[in-house]
């Protein structure tokens, strides 16, 4: 079934009719459709996947989709003109432009955590450039994944676009297959995987993985905005988001204060975070089971509750966290925020670059020198976000 997809959409790539700008707007102009139409099934899929409340998910993925989608079919035909460049002397006799071309086929495998932002905006891009897709949504958001393989064709191009469910079996075949792109979101592991097999065909990817995202709070900082806002941004999606803060680093003379500020999270999911409509679940018993086992041997300052049967687990501050606990070697991935303290802003950089790159770093400081200091010297991938808090500047994170 997977060769017989990715055949499928080659024939119909081949065809031609992927090219004109008409078909392509027509294209996003249903995709568009499908997110307003059926938003309402969406939302329903997802509490039944995470516990995803009503009012999270338009902001967390749908509203992305469509500005992305209206973006596209605001500048596709720009996109698509030839762009005229200077003449050298090898040139000066010619007609010198560049002309996007599609490069064919694209698999897209989609990731759990925000599996219709994840696999739909890739896919925008791939409708936008001209190419044909083959959409494999992650089986661990089992009701998202199976509502996508039943819209999608309804929608959209079925021989162009389509859709393969299935887990590991069905991911590994069509890898098998070659592919003109590669674009795949999730954990290192798999991402090694994806870019050996796509090394084979000598296929170009996007990996957009995780990794460990430091905050660091320095003393020169409203603490308490600090911490209410590090609250949201680690417990939105029960902590499940790539770019979450996943610890804190800190002086030691201000762990408590700021551990006291952090029971702001009441003020987000109330007393009881298990009744809260807004609190949402862990996506499976395997992360469950893999989150408490992370938990297993630090100090608890804040939550740490549990159960099984939900799959919840509450959010949880750990205290006097050391370099070496086993929560400190993995991206946590879930509502576990560790606090590791560490003297001056030096020791803090020298902290983040022995470790592997983050995503995203985050700085609380009144003191511009030290935001400056320590985005400057620390090494993170692409993505580098800096929250300075100051009367006057605030730059938040957008953590979808």
């Amino acid at each position: 079934m997977e060769k017989q997809a990715v055949d499928g959409a080659r024939r119909a790539f081949n065809s031609g009719r992927s090219r004109p700008l008409q078909y392509r707007k027509q294209q996003l102009s249903a995709l568009l459709r499908l997110i307003r139409e059926r938003q309402a099934e969406i939302v329903s899929a997802l509490k039944r996947d995470i516990s995803r409340s009503e009012f999270d998910t338009p902001i967390f993925e749908l509203i992305g989709i469509e500005n992305d989608i209206k973006l596209a079919e605001r500048n596709l035909a720009d996109w698509m003109a030839p762009q005229p460049v200077k003449k050298t002397l090898l040139t000066i006799t010619d007609d010198v432009y560049i002309k996007a071309e599609p490069l064919g086929v694209v698999l897209i495998i989609g990731a759990w955590n925000y599996p219709w932002s994840l696999t739909l905006r890739p896919l925008v891009g791939a409708i936008a450039a001209g190419n044909a897709a083959v959409v494999k949504p992650s089986e661990v958001s089992k009701s998202s994944a199976s509502l996508l393989k039943e819209l999608l064709p309804q929608y959209l191009d079925t021989e162009m676009y389509p859709v393969v469910t299935g887990g590991v079996p069905e991911t590994q075949e069509l890898l098998k297959q070659r592919f003109d792109h590669i674009f795949y979101t999730g954990n290192s592991t798999v991402g090694k995987l994806v870019m050996e097999a796509a090394a084979r065909h000598l296929a170009p990817v996007t990996l957009e993985l995780g990794g460990k995202s430091p905050c660091y709070i320095d003393k020169d900082c409203d603490i308490a905005v600090a911490c209410r806002r590090i609250t949201w941004g680690k417990f939105a999606n029960c902590g499940q988001t790539c770019i979450a803060p996943d610890y804190i680093l800190c002086h030691p003379n201000i762990q408590l204060h700021m551990i006291q500020c952090l029971y702001s999270l009441q003020e987000f999911y109330g007393e009881d975070p298990k009744t809260s409509p807004d609190y949402g679940r862990i996506i499976n018993q395997h992360h469950f089971d893999r989150l408490l086992a992370l938990i297993e041997g630090c100090t608890v300052a804040v939550g740490g509750e549990s159960d099984k049967s939900q799959c919840y687990i509450t959010p949880t501050i750990l205290k006097d966290v050391l370099p070496h606990a086993r929560i400190m070697q993995e991206e946590i991935f879930g509502p576990v925020l560790p606090i590791v303290t560490a003297g001056d802003v030096n020791e803090v950089i020298r902290f983040i670059n022995e470790r592997p790159k983050p995503l995203a770093l985050y700085v609380f400081s009144s003191n511009k020198k030290q935001v400056s200091l320590s985005h400057t010297h620390t090494h993170t991938h692409t993505l580098s976000l800096t929250l300075l808090l100051a009367v006057d500047i605030l730059v938040g994170p957008a953590l979808i």
